[in-house]
């Protein structure tokens, strides 16, 4: 036997294979500043709330001051710093043979093929920070109730534009 290094696999719970394997295209990078922004509006009415709670709470018991308030800020800055690029490389999508395929998620991870024959109707749309960012997200709307609405974000704004035309042009309908 030789001492060579056997190169491992690529770890399979990594974001880029989870994509890969399934031959996914991933959203674009900017869609992690995106995120970033709405987990920072999210984390800092926790960590406002920590503080108050150690301010009034901790007070009153005589508890260690400044602790919830220093462990409030820690993990809303770790969860801003962390999180947003995490969930944006476990977005992927394909649009081909007939079908838009989303997939998104690690631990629970969902993966939605909508046949075009599906479809219904195609929304374009963008908040005031996916906007400033050049994205938007495209939403699917098919026929049923359970999960007739599919929404891929993260997408630059001209191609999601491009997107709808596509999907729009295999959408047939019958009013014959």
């Amino acid at each position: 036997m030789s001492d060579a290094a056997i190169p491992h696999p690529t770890d399979p719970f990594a974001p880029e294979a989870i994509n890969a394997v399934d031959g996914l295209t991933p959203v674009d990078p900017a869609f992690r500043h995106v995120l970033r922004i709405a987990t920072l509006l999210n984390a800092l009415p926790l960590a406002i709330a920590a503080m108050l709670a150690d301010i009034f709470l901790v007070r009153a018991i005589d508890g260690p001051y400044g602790l919830l308030t220093v462990l409030g800020w820690l993990l809303g800055a770790l969860a801003v710093a962390i999180l947003p690029s995490r969930r944006a490389q476990r977005w992927g999508y394909r649009v081909g043979e007939g079908q838009l395929r989303v997939a998104h998620g690690w631990l629970f991870r969902t993966d939605t093929i909508v046949p075009f024959v599906r479809v219904q109707h195609i929304d374009v749309g963008q908040g005031p920070v996916e906007r400033w960012f050049g994205l938007a997200h495209l939403v699917v709307h098919t026929s049923g109730t359970h999960n007739s609405t599919v929404t891929l974000p993260g997408l630059p704004a001209d191609l999601a534009a491009a997107m709808r035309e596509t999907i729009r042009r295999h959408i047939h309908t019958d009013f014959a």
